[in-house]
């Protein structure tokens, strides 16, 4: 992981890459569009799902002429060029991000289940916010998500404990070589438990009683509290997060390691609201 990840200088939009595709993710998903795609359909020229392919790819997504397909006179495409086209259309610096999503939608349509399977791996290694669902790119990580994580580190930099712990998680979360999951959620909790010692003014203080203090002074709904506690519990039952990794502990992946640094800022950025 670069030093600017580890100690949080980069922003988080750009760690779980929302409105970017940098040079990393766009070389991977070159890569499996070269490998799972093209490659894996030889002889181009002599299957018509691929020539219809090329075509609705001239007319319906370059919106160029027909006639200025250079297999239009022969109806033979040729590998080399059609590689070249693509390439070039992927690296162009003049295309914004999403162009290159909307190629890779585009051929979803003609492409086989592993090249949508592949790709998936490959947006999910480089912390892309968008997966393909069937044939669709749809967005995991909204930016109010991103927006509530970098809330709580801009609040929390005068906590340094706190801060501290959020910006291991999102480091943690967001390495492209080797995410650790399960500490992650460790330091999303550890960050809550921080702010409820500052909140409280009790170096021993606990969730519990910063939400007693909550409800006592500020009208927390006993639903919320309730809420609040059972998400911190799961953390710390037989099972939990907190215990160590047994044989048949259970695997955490992205999203529920996502979604923890996201609930744990939201709470954190409410704590801080009411100091």
């Amino acid at each position: 992981m670069k030093f600017s990840e580890r100690l949080g200088y980069k922003a988080v939009k750009d760690q779980i890459q929302i409105e970017s595709i940098d040079n990393d993710l766009r070389n991977l998903l070159w890569s499996v569009y070269l490998e799972s795609f093209i490659k894996k359909t030889e002889n181009w020229e002599r299957q018509p799902h691929l020539s219809k392919f090329i075509r609705h790819l001239w007319i319906n997504f370059f919106k160029l002429p027909i006639d200025s397909l250079p297999s239009y006179e022969s109806g033979l495409v040729q590998t080399a060029f059609i590689i070249k086209t693509l390439r070039d259309f992927f690296f162009d610096p003049k295309h914004e991000w999403f162009e290159t999503y909307d190629l890779l939608e585009f051929t979803a349509d003609f492409a086989s289940k592993e090249f949508l399977e592949t790709t998936n791996i490959a947006l999910e290694r480089e912390k892309s916010a968008y997966r393909f669902i069937d044939k669709t790119i749809v967005q995991i990580t909204s930016n109010e998500e991103v927006l509530e994580i970098e809330e709580a580190l801009y609040k929390t930099d005068k906590f340094k404990s706190v801060n501290t712990h959020l910006s291991t998680a999102l480091s943690l979360l967001s390495d492209r070589k080797s995410p650790d999951y399960r500490n992650s959620i460790k330091e999303s909790i550890s960050a809550v438990e921080s702010i409820c010692k500052i909140f409280t003014s009790n170096d021993k203080s606990t969730l519990g009683e910063a939400l007693n203090k909550l409800e006592k002074e500020n009208n927390l709904h006993s639903a919320l509290k309730k809420s609040f506690s059972s998400l911190y519990g799961y953390t710390s039952d037989e099972g939990g997060i907190r215990h160590a990794l047994t044989e048949n502990g259970r695997e955490i992946d992205f999203h529920e390691a996502k979604f923890l640094l996201v609930t744990c800022s939201a709470f954190i950025n409410y704590l801080i609201s009411k100091i």
